[in-house]
């Protein structure tokens, strides 16, 4: 196969391109512009492979995009490239439009472009596999489960961009026939996330015995999904995903904010020496104001792609979260970097 991966330097995306090409063998070309959330040396392990290439340009801007489809003729694009971080969006919202909206948009047309100047099997073949986020649904109740038919409610600029994508590609499908597939997931966790996200945040907090700041009462649920887990969902969407279809990708594990940053601070207690006069680290815990617009639970039902496509998440929350406090604790040259800035939570800095 060959893939175009955007957003492919990011957290989720290098963990793909890295699957794509070290463990399938897959012809892949990374379009990313390099945005503060991306870093390379994510996928030091692949950039010497002939199967892969990387393109640094923008998916706003149409004339890259078109000589990026002209030269490599893809038989597929995940589509991953997105400005994903809520607090961000709340204090600039601007950029999560251009991005997530005006980008899709344009890369949409630029994929159109190219599929209908395909024919016989290439036509057929292609897939344009657009990945999204539970936050699109909206807040749930105490009981409840996100499913594919489930009424989209955005609360936040950053889920209201992505909602407006997955419309974007569900109407390109409808209207030109464009063969598409949406992928929904949940809170995803794991080696080489930036450092500005709640799991790495806390375990490098942790590490350091710097404060850790839980907004309002820490009872916001999150389904958590390891990320190894998600790209295998993508590559099987991908492969035997029903165009026009969406798939919700879920890892079965639902935790409330107060019990992700106890369990993170366990295991770096049970890893590392103890903070000064034996505390445990949990004694860094506080509570702060909540985020504006947090929604409370989140919770997917992944069914459909468990049952359509034989796809499982393999790692329970505890065992995904010891590999993801091990990969920090022993990897300080990819995090270090990208440190100085990423002590508190951003929406603390914001208010």
């Amino acid at each position: 196969m060959r893939a175009i991966v955007t957003g492919g330097a990011g957290f989720i995306g290098s963990a793909l391109c890295r699957r794509l090409v070290a463990r399938l063998g897959c012809q892949v070309v990374n379009v990313d512009v390099l945005t503060y959330a991306a870093n390379r040396a994510s996928l030091a392990s692949i950039a010497g492979r002939p199967n892969y290439a990387f393109v640094g340009a923008d998916i706003r801007d149409r004339e890259a995009m078109d000589d990026v489809f002209a030269s490599f003729r893809p038989d597929a694009v995940i589509h991953l490239a997105a400005e994903s971080h809520v607090d961000r969006s709340i204090t600039g919202s601007a950029q999560f439009v251009e991005t997530n909206v005006v980008g899709t948009h344009t890369l949409l047309e630029a994929a159109r472009r190219y599929w209908e100047g395909l024919a016989g099997d290439a036509r057929e073949a292609f897939r344009f596999l657009h990945v999204s986020t539970d936050e699109v649904y909206g807040s749930l109740p105490e009981t409840g489960l996100f499913t594919e038919q489930t009424a989209y409610a955005p609360r936040s600029p950053y889920a209201a961009s992505k909602a407006a994508s997955d419309h974007l590609v569900s109407a390109w499908r409808e209207t030109y026939g464009l063969p598409t597939l949406i992928s929904n997931c949940s809170n995803n966790y794991g080696p080489y996330q930036l450092p500005e996200k709640l799991i790495p945040l806390m375990i490098l907090n942790a590490f350091e015995g710097h404060p850790l700041p839980v907004y309002g009462d820490g009872q916001n649920i999150r389904d958590w999904l390891y990320v190894d887990d998600h790209v295998r969902a993508l590559v099987a969407i991908l492969e035997g995903g029903r165009p026009g279809e969406k798939y919700n990708v879920g890892g079965r594990n639902e935790r409330n904010n107060l019990e992700v940053v106890e369990r993170v601070c366990d295991c770096v207690d049970a890893h590392q020496a103890g903070l000064s006069e034996g505390r445990p680290r949990r004694a860094l815990i506080s509570f702060v104001a909540d985020r504006r617009g947090h929604d409370r639970r989140y919770a997917i039902d992944a069914s459909k792609l468990e049952r359509e496509l034989g796809w499982k998440a393999r790692e329970t929350f505890e065992t995904g979260l010891e590999k993801t406090v091990l990969w920090y604790l022993s990897n300080p040259a990819w995090w270090q970097p990208l440190r100085q800035h990423a002590r508190q939570r951003l929406g603390l800095a914001a208010a």
